[in-house]
């Protein structure tokens, strides 16, 4: 098997660029297929931590090459500041980081169009990153957005003044907002124009030949499976697809491409921004975890405190399917050391599929199983034999009931803190 797909199946923030830089050092090409900066991916690497929000993490190794797809919106002075980190770091970028021209841009107007429709909203916002990925997305789909090959190209200067017209109109119309001019926008994307050239590429052909040759390929997921556009819950999702069907059509491959996918869950739920969350702990509950901080549950990308829960086998049950998925990621298991006690929500009542809508999902009563702590540490453990019987017992409790292998157990935010089950690319 040459090819995996990294996917996250819940709400987002399950750990996937950890699982991307341990795969990474197998693998010889890593891509991401969606989304943009609104993503946040945390890696500790030789003691050292590493944010990326648009650039893959296997951009690490330096064996490596990474891809941003054209399924991706792409922020300029984002994506260049994240370049500026890894000079800082010592890691050669250079013909080794690659940019679709399908990609699209996001444009000033996108960031601002974001926070002030979330502002109007009120009480039924979203809850954005407020970094113009949703109305970038929509200009894409209303195919009146711009791309890197339009960045790139004589023709920008005409495309920008005739799309930024819209938008003053928009920006007028709706929100009572002074136009933007066009002439700073212009004088700032044609700075973003020379600097993004040389990073430019075939991406599709690149890694088609790739999977050609039987090299090995690792896609990255964004996000997670309940924020997909169509399957997630609707509307407190994100922009694009974020499912194992978004890497075919963000970065151009056909879905025998994709051999196996690693859907990535913690031991528990987390989620960011507004909407239902079943198994959200009690303030009783809460006490009982660690703190945020403690827990590593704030925000790459928002600094935010994430909403946090009991595992929801019903959820993963819901998106393993959505996804395909063939093995399962477990992560986190050393934020549970301590509770005396450890829930799994194996069911909802009356219901026996997970509900389209958020209405019913917020009325959804969950069905527990109570399953004792096993009080002592995991995060020295190196072999899934020495885990505490109780931990054991609760991974072979998920496995059981997703139906589904365990491949791995991350028991600490270090590449070194991991129990593999089963290898990849063998």
């Amino acid at each position: 098997m040459t090819t995996v797909a990294i996917m996250g199946m819940q709400w987002g923030d399950e750990g996937k660029g950890k699982i991307t830089h341990l795969l990474s050092e197998q693998a010889v090409h890593i891509a991401r297929a969606q989304g943009g900066n609104n993503a946040g991916h945390t890696v500790v690497d030789r003691g050292q931590e590493y944010r990326f929000h648009l650039i893959p993490s296997g951009i690490l190794f330096p064996h490596t090459k990474c891809y941003i797809g054209g399924g991706t919106v792409i922020d300029p002075a984002s994506l260049l500041e994240e370049t500026l980190g890894l000079v800082k770091h010592g890691v050669q970028y250079v013909n080794r980081l690659y940019i679709s021209p399908y990609a699209h841009l996001i444009l000033p107007y996108h960031r601002l169009i974001d926070q002030l429709a979330e502002k109007q909203k009120g009480g039924s916002a979203v809850g954005t990153t407020g970094r113009g990925i949703g109305p970038c997305y929509a200009d894409k789909a209303n195919r009146c957005g711009l791309r890197i090959a339009d960045l790139l190209s004589e023709s920008f200067p005409d495309r920008l003044k005739a799309t930024l017209e819209l938008k003053n109109r928009e920006l007028q119309g709706l929100y009572g907002h002074e136009p933007l001019a066009l002439e700073p926008i212009l004088t700032e994307y044609r700075g973003y124009a020379k600097r993004l050239a040389p990073l430019v590429g075939p991406v599709e052909e690149m890694l088609y030949r790739a999977g050609k040759k039987g090299e090995r390929i690792l896609f990255e997921g964004a996000q997670g499976a309940l924020l997909d556009n169509t399957f997630g819950t609707y509307p407190f999702v994100t922009s694009s697809c974020t499912l194992a069907g978004g890497v075919c059509s963000g970065l151009g491959v056909g879905p025998s491409a994709i051999a196996q996918v690693l859907g990535v869950a913690k031991v528990y739920t987390t989620r960011v921004g507004n909407g239902p969350f079943p198994t959200e702990l009690s303030g009783e509950e809460m006490a009982l975890f660690p703190d945020h901080r403690a827990s590593r549950e704030i925000g790459t990308t928002t600094g935010r405190k994430r909403r946090m829960g009991w595992l929801d086998i019903p959820l993963l049950r819901h998106t393993a399917m959505l996804n395909g998925v063939t093995h399962l990621a477990l992560m986190k298991l050393d934020i549970l050391d301590q509770l005396d006690e450890v829930k799994i929500c194996v069911g909802y009542k009356h219901l026996n599929h997970f509900p389209p809508t958020v209405e019913e999902l917020a009325q959804v009563h969950p069905i527990y199983e109570t399953l004792p702590g096993w009080k002592t540490s995991t995060q020295n453990v190196q072999v899934y034999n020495e885990l505490p019987s109780q931990a054991k017992k609760i991974i072979r409790r998920i496995e059981e009931l997703c139906e589904l292998p365990v491949a791995l157990i991350s028991v600490g935010p270090d590449r070194e803190k991991t129990i593999w089950l089963e290898p990849f690319f063998q």
